[in-house]
């Protein structure tokens, strides 16, 4: 067994004795501590990250909580505050957690991130399934040694936002008769915020949306096997143009921001369960 692995199952197996009675998880969801879980939601236990792996000494504010909860009738293990690569937290690390989860038995992993949008087509306060990336965030959490036994060297990314998967939820969604829309995900390392130079050449390198999250999650997910449906809560505009004739104080486009994010909170949450339950 390779020395990575040896790691990640010792991880796993701390986690797993901390599982509830007959608890059995394919499905993960990953999302920021800002987002407000759906209220159908069975909660069972939760612990900190820190009880798995107390030598990373994360500040409270910077670590995850795991919830042990059930959506309908499946098993659904919850990251709630996900690691930030912006907080100083390496990408190796953010992929640790989610190789623990495919040890764990996660087959499907959902990660809802807070997204900007760069497409005028788009508005604040839905959200959109993301269908592909572009990594800017100059790092990627299979830099190093590989093992084997983990991936491959070099991880096939044609279909990194699992196709089946997204279909799926496209249908669920199609059949509710509920409006959705699709985009290619820019990955930035954040936290500084964006120039209109900046958000022109998103736009024209194909980017629809932006954010700091997903990436080095999925990177690791298609790595490790894990099928990935990734859905970005857009809550700002990065519209070079518009930028510039933004008139907005700080505090009112903050207030904005938060107005537009739990709008896109709510709309994920309708249909959240339900989907979890059809995927």
């Amino acid at each position: 067994m390779g020395e990575k692995k040896d790691r990640i199952i010792s991880y796993t197996e701390k986690l797993l004795r901390l599982f509830p009675k007959n608890y059995k998880p394919e499905v993960a969801l990953i999302t920021d501590d800002n987002f407000k879980l759906p209220d159908g939601l069975k909660f069972n236990n939760e612990i900190s990250y820190s009880e798995i792996i107390p030598e990373l000494n994360l500040p409270p504010k910077f670590c995850p909580k795991i919830i042990f909860t059930k959506a309908g009738k499946t098993d659904l293990l919850v990251v709630k505050n996900r690691l930030h690569f912006y907080d100083g937290i390496s990408m190796q690390t953010i992929g640790d957690l989610i190789y623990m989860l495919k040890f764990a038995g996660v087959k499907k992993l959902i990660s809802i991130d807070e997204a900007g949008h760069l497409d005028p087509r788009l508005s604040e306060g839905s959200f959109c399934f993301v269908y592909d990336h572009i990594n800017l965030m100059g790092d990627n959490p299979l830099i190093g040694p590989n093992d084997n036994q983990l991936g491959v060297r070099f991880p096939d990314m044609s279909d990194c936002y699992n196709n089946k998967l997204l279909s799926k939820s496209q249908k669920f969604v199609n059949d509710n008769k509920l409006r959705y829309t699709e985009a290619i995900y820019v990955g930035l390392t954040g936290p500084s915020g964006e120039t209109e130079a900046e958000a022109r050449f998103y736009r024209e390198v194909g980017g629809g949306v932006a954010g700091y999250s997903i990436v080095p999650e999925n990177i690791t997910a298609v790595h490790v096997g894990i099928k990935f449906l990734g859905i970005g809560l857009l809550s700002r505009h990065l519209l070079a143009d518009k930028m510039a004739e933004d008139n907005r104080s700080e505090k009112e486009m903050e207030n904005d921001r938060k107005s537009s994010l739990n709008k896109a909170n709510k709309e994920v949450n309708e249909i959240l369960i339900k989907l979890i339950e059809t995927i």
